[in-house]
């Protein structure tokens, strides 16, 4: 820890015999084995203080051995609070799952509260034969409060290629974020990743769930749910079907 904020780097693995090899917490970033209802490890995050504040500096890097499968969640929201001056946060996570391997990605939603500045980034790494599912949400601003400033960049690789890298910003500087064509005046935001090589002979089909969610075929065996919502159990209940569209379950 530094005058500046916090500086820290959380590490799992996950083994194809149920064994996590590295389990390794670390600041506000605490990693608990949980117990998990199928044939799969499951890590959940525990926030062991407020974080992310202005200043922080957070990673967060998944390894999945090939053949293992991993299930991760959180035990509550994160929520990007400011610091004591005007500078951002940052939340990086990085994600990789070996040939075979299955990643299931499930945190609880991130909350931009006002005069906050986090910027996350998070990026996948993927084998020919490996699935994920990766699920993103953002709730811009507390009840009754503005939002802060948020950026997340997402990247997608699968065999060594990138089929996915897209970045949204939102909050005070950022053009454009409130319009039509992004927000709408909504307030939840967020997106599902489902990567499976089952798409590959047979891809997903796009659909439109209500009139603010859409599936998504990539160009890859991948496909995207996004979405946008009044509120966060909107939201939550918009990527469900999503993912039920797309076979998954969360």
């Amino acid at each position: 820890m530094t005058g500046a904020g916090v500086t820290a780097h959380a590490r799992l693995t996950a083994a194809a015999d149920g064994t996590l090899p590295l389990l390794r917490g670390d600041g506000p970033l605490a990693l608990r084995r949980t117990r998990a209802a199928g044939a799969y490890s499951q890590v959940t995050v525990v926030g062991a203080m407020s974080a992310p504040l202005g200043g922080d500096r957070l990673r967060l890097t998944a390894e999945v051995l090939p053949g293992a499968a991993l299930r991760v969640t959180s035990a509550a929201a994160t929520v990007a609070l400011p610091g004591r001056d005007a500078a951002g946060a940052t939340y990086d996570t990085a994600l990789s799952v070996g040939g075979g391997g299955s990643l299931h990605w499930l945190p609880e939603p991130v909350i931009s509260a006002a005069r906050s500045d986090l910027r996350m980034t998070t990026r996948a790494d993927l084998a020919d034969t490996a699935r994920l599912v990766y699920r993103e949400e953002q709730i811009l601003g507390r009840s009754g409060e503005a939002p802060g400033r948020l950026v997340a960049r997402l990247v997608l690789g699968i065999g060594g290629a990138v089929v996915l890298d897209q970045e949204l910003a939102y909050g005070p500087g950022a053009p454009g974020a409130d319009g039509g064509a992004v927000l709408g005046g909504h307030r939840a935001v967020g997106q599902l990743l489902v990567a499976d090589p089952a798409f590959t002979d047979k891809p997903a089909e796009p659909l439109l769930l209500g009139d603010t969610a859409m599936v998504t075929p990539l160009a890859a065996p991948a496909a995207l749910v996004t979405a946008v919502a009044a509120d966060g159990l909107t939201l939550r209940r918009l990527l469900t079907a999503g993912a039920e569209h797309l076979g998954v379950l969360l």
